[in-house]
């Protein structure tokens, strides 16, 4: 790909001087006689010796527990690799290390609700809530689950659910019966939380009747707790099994110290699905301890959060970036809650919230850069932002001119961090790093620890050029298993069938020459016309620059389509109200297509939609559209948050000639 002269944005001196990566740096060099005068050198000391490596994280993090004598066993395998084999811990205790009056927890559902709840009252919260637990019979292994707004309570759930070794999972309140008996159905909690409803773009959601269908599809469930929030008291008559939960935990009002159970490194902490787009959701089990190790090092060093900070995320309850957030109390940092729609106030929203709270990160989705631009928003005009130092942007590829509005209408001084890894490992492959520059178009590094690398289809390395996303070695938060696959065999297929001892993450990728990569989209949805493989970011990238294009979504259909003998690109496009997909806007899209990629990433057929589809956390699904174009079944439409969308890519009569 091009490069360009300088970078966007640099790292001042003084920060780098003081900066967590560079005491960790120092302390690497102190204590091991690495020689890591710079992140590159740093890198490569992490994974040649990853087994210090993750022990000094363990201790420049101060990880309350017991931490052994080994740190890895079979340090070859992949997968079988046993990270801390003798360690103890607890991950609640890790991230209730405060107990003062500051805020652990800020929380706005739209602009109806504003909640504050200090680390003292978090504390406490928690305390109160394990008691719960245990007084209905919770405790290890047993599975918790919450179909739950992103709210303070659900975070109180989830560290009490922690703390007595239950294993924690959850899904947001906007899936339907069937997305929710999809994955709990599978993992059978004992004990399901939920709230009353939620709200989306000013309106309020009852949830309860669907909570009353799932109870009675979940023989597991033994208690149900709901949470009131989003409208006047209803009757729980209706859901079996139910309380409220000032009723569950009004009995344990007095208690205010946590028995934290002391466990095993790989003791599984959360239950994560994949999107389930075409198929039922996989489970994965991720283990506390590399959760935790994983997290803190992403926090600490790589965005350099430091106690008093204050992180935002836009999530959901059912997308892994909600677990990454919630870890970042670890570090002594802020919470800032989000219940709602983005777009509120037309985008203004989230960064009234940054301006009303000190938000010094912003976490948010590439397709929410891009919608706010296309809106013409210009927050560095109608807001302060003074405290903001970080953007972090994830669910699919920012594209350079992402990064050129980022930097032009939002902030100039700020750390642009393009991230990307996903809910297979809670975590990231490759990331952003705030002593590094930051490059048009590019994420910054691979992850501290991670052996990231890029093959061609043989599994052989490439020095340039796209391939497959891959690491060449095991790391802690890689998951301890799927639930109910009890001989490995569907995880092993899932990660290390195609290359037998690589993990291979499914991302079509390149490196770039400032130690940073692009990535063009997911392996399994790139294009193949005349068997050269294509990256659906690099088209998308093109077409959304121009005005009329509000978003695209790109597939290859067979062609021709009785007797296949190779694929064409099929472009769709939503179009801004008002107008129409001529044969002058084709020739323009074609054209911006050509003139900034090849010849063959030019789509063969153009075709207008009113709608795309996406998964619930913002992703396109590209796989989905192609089986609707070629007549196959699409299996979970409940992973869509808009499954009605896939109707207008059937039966096109564009598609026949």
């Amino acid at each position: 790909m091009a490069q360009h002269d300088r970078p966007m944005w640099a790292p001042k001196p003084e920060h780098v001087a003081r900066s967590a990566m560079t005491c960790f740096a120092r302390q690497v060099a102190l204590r091991h006689g690495a020689c890591v005068a710079d992140y590159a050198g740093l890198h490569r000391w992490s994974v040649e010796h990853r087994a210090e490596f993750w022990g000094a994280v363990w201790d420049f993090c101060e990880v309350i527990g017991q931490r052994g004598e080994s740190v890895l066993e079979s340090r070859d395998a992949m997968p079988g690799a046993k990270w801390f084999p003798e360690a103890r811990l607890n991950f609640a205790e890790n991230l209730l290390r405060r107990r003062d009056s500051v805020d652990a927890i800020v929380f706005r559902g739209e602009d109806r609700v504003e909640r504050r709840m200090s680390f003292g009252q978090l504390h406490a919260a928690v305390a109160q809530c394990a008691a719960a637990l245990r007084a209905h019979g919770v405790g290890r292994g047993d599975r918790v689950a919450a179909w739950m707004p992103n709210m303070p309570e659900t975070v109180v759930l989830m560290l009490a659910s922690a703390s007595v070794g239950a294993v924690f999972t959850s899904a947001s309140p906007d899936f339907g019966v069937r997305g929710v008996l999809d994955r709990f159905g599978q993992t059978q909690p004992k004990l399901l939380v939920a709230a009353d409803g939620y709200f989306y773009n000013r309106k309020h959601i009852a949830t309860l009747a669907r909570l009353a269908e799932v109870v009675r599809a979940l023989p597991s469930v033994e208690r149900v707790v709901v949470v009131p929030y989003a409208g006047p008291a209803e009757a729980l008559d209706g859901v079996r099994g139910a309380q409220s939960w000032d009723t569950f935990v009004a009995p344990h009002r007095d208690v205010r110290e946590i028995a934290f159970e002391q466990l095993p490194f790989d003791h599984p902490l959360y239950i994560l699905y994949s999107s389930g787009t075409t198929g039922v959701p996989k489970c994965i089990v991720h283990g506390a301890g590399g959760t935790l190790l994983q997290h803190l090092k992403e926090h600490r060093l790589h965005c350099d959060l430091r106690a008093g900070d204050r992180l935002f995320y836009f999530t959901t309850c059912g997308w892994m970036m909600w677990n990454w957030l919630v870890s970042a109390l670890a570090s002594g940092v802020t919470l800032l809650l989000y219940d709602g729609a983005p777009t509120l106030d037309d985008g203004a929203a989230l960064f009234d919230y940054a301006d009303a709270e000190g938000m010094t990160h912003l976490g948010t989705s590439a397709k929410f850069i891009d919608a706010i631009a296309k809106a013409g928003l210009s927050p560095r005009r109608t807001h302060r932002l003074d405290a903001l130092r970080m953007l972090l942007s994830t669910g699919s590829p920012l594209v350079p001119e992402g990064f050129d509005y980022v930097y032009r209408e939002i902030k100039a001084d700020l750390c642009l961090a393009s991230i990307s890894g996903g809910t297979d490992i809670v975590s990231c492959f490759v990331l952003g790093n705030p002593d590094l520059p930051v490059w048009r178009g590019e994420i910054q590094c691979a992850g501290l620890g991670m052996a990231v690398d890029v093959v061609d289809e043989a599994g052989k390395p490439l020095a340039q050029g796209k391939g497959e996303l891959v690491c060449r070695a095991s790391f802690p938060s890689m998951p301890t298993g799927f639930w109910n696959d009890a001989d490995g065999s569907r995880y092993h297929k899932a990660y290390f069938e195609r290359f037998p001892g690589l993990w291979c993450h499914g991302d079509f990728c390149e490196r770039t020459a400032h130690v940073g990569f692009v990535i063009h989209g997911r392996s399994d949805a790139t294009l193949n016309p005349g068997g050269v493989r294509i990256g659906t970011a690099e088209i998308y990238r093109q077409v959304e620059q121009l005005d009329e294009v509000l978003e695209s979504v790109a597939i290859g259909q067979d062609w021709p389509p009785d007797r296949p003998v190779d694929v064409r690109v099929v472009l769709f496009v939503r179009l801004r109200d008002g107008v129409v997909l001529d044969d002058a806007l084709i020739a323009r899209i074609r054209e911006a297509v050509r003139a900034n990629t090849t010849p063959r990433h030019v789509p063969a057929r153009i075709v207008q939609v009113a709608e795309i589809p996406r998964t619930r956390s913002g992703k396109l699904v590209e796989l989905a559209v192609r089986r609707v174009v070629h007549g196959e079944p699409v299996d979970n439409f409940e992973a869509l948050a808009n499954p009605e969308a896939l109707a207008h890519f059937r039966d096109r009569p564009e598609l026949r000639t």
